[in-house]
């Protein structure tokens, strides 16, 4: 398996012409017995290939998002799909031209993805749907579409017509539901509901919370939207604007292909070109998301780092005191 993995890899990257940095998302919800077990090998494997990202483990699953060379992402992707349930476990594949993590971490959580609900099981779904059959969704008018990601995720992108929560955790996507249902009129009390988020976790695990809220047609976007954008020509697609992603990328749009949003490492926000322009955005210190929240004590904070930030390029080298957001 890993050998036809790899091979998968590097005829994918020799097609496409791309750099030889691998990105794989991938999460599956299995149960776990004992997470904090598995926690020190799966990190042991990822350090011995240089793999870095961010793996998350907890009693429902693993979650993350690694990179590194092709062999490199292959090894630790055959360790992950030897946990218990985990031999189907479904990897987005991307690249990068520069490595868009700077640290390797594998953590255990309580959730790997936050809802907060502990009586919904996310082993109990709603039904997945392709990328090649979710247009026929998109364009029914008797679905209800929602996206369940965050505001400033679908505020850069989204399938045409889909609902916005306007949530900014996932941890307040059921009081949504909740609301939603309560909304229902009593002629349609049960509507056919389909969910995507990036990847799949979030939407996957927001089916298995609309069937414990009586939901009983739901269903969701397999491989999410970066599944959906790698697959489906751009010619024939629903998708409107780029996806918003959880690396140094920012953003991808058709093909995976890089976008064009930067982040504001001030309140961590997707930055637009017009963003940019404004007067009030300061590289490294502020934008027009967050300029008039800041104290003086957070530019100053922040114009310091931005400081090391340019140093350190100068001289060659990462500054790994900047991250990225790891918002559920």
């Amino acid at each position: 398996m890993k050998a036809r993995f790899r091979a998968c890899l590097i005829e994918f990257i020799a097609a496409k012409g791309l750099a030889m940095i691998t990105v794989a998302a991938l999460y599956k919800f299995s149960r776990f017995s004992d997470p904090e077990a598995m926690r020190q090998p799966l990190l042991s494997v990822c350090a011995a290939q240089n793999v870095k990202g961010t793996l998350l483990l907890a009693g429902e699953g693993i979650n993350g998002t690694i990179a590194g060379t092709a062999d490199g992402v292959a090894e630790v992707i055959e360790a992950i799909r030897a946990l218990p349930g985990c031999a189907e476990t479904d990897v987005k594949i991307s690249h990068a031209k520069t490595m868009p993590f700077f640290r390797l971490k594998v953590r255990v959580k309580r959730e790997i993805v936050t809802l907060g609900v502990p009586s919904v099981d996310p082993t109990q779904p709603g039904a997945y749907v392709s990328p090649a059959q979710w247009n026929a969704l998109v364009d029914d008018p008797n679905v209800v579409m929602v996206d369940t990601r965050n505001d400033y995720e679908v505020a850069i992108g989204s399938f045409a017509g889909a609902i916005n929560p306007g949530t900014t955790t996932f941890a307040e996507l059921p009081a949504w539901v909740e609301a939603f249902k309560a909304s229902l009129p009593g002629d349609k009390p049960n509507p056919k509901v389909a969910m995507f988020c990036t990847g799949g976790i979030r939407c996957e695990k927001s089916t298995a919370l609309m069937r414990a809220h009586g939901f009983e047609d739901v269903v969701h976007l397999k491989g999410g939207i970066l599944k959906y954008l790698e697959d489906v020509p751009a010619e024939e697609s629903r998708w409107q604007g780029e996806c918003f992603v959880f690396d140094q990328r920012v953003s991808v749009g058709h093909g995976l292909v890089l976008g064009s949003y930067k982040i504001c490492h001030a309140c961590r926000l997707p930055l637009s070109r017009s963003d940019i322009e404004s007067p009030l955005f300061v590289h490294g210190v502020s934008c027009p998301h967050c300029h008039d929240t800041l104290t003086a004590e957070d530019r100053a904070r922040f114009s310091e780092r931005q400081r090391q930030v340019d140093l350190a390029a100068a001289e060659g080298r990462a500054h790994i005191g900047i991250k990225m957001v790891t918002k559920s």
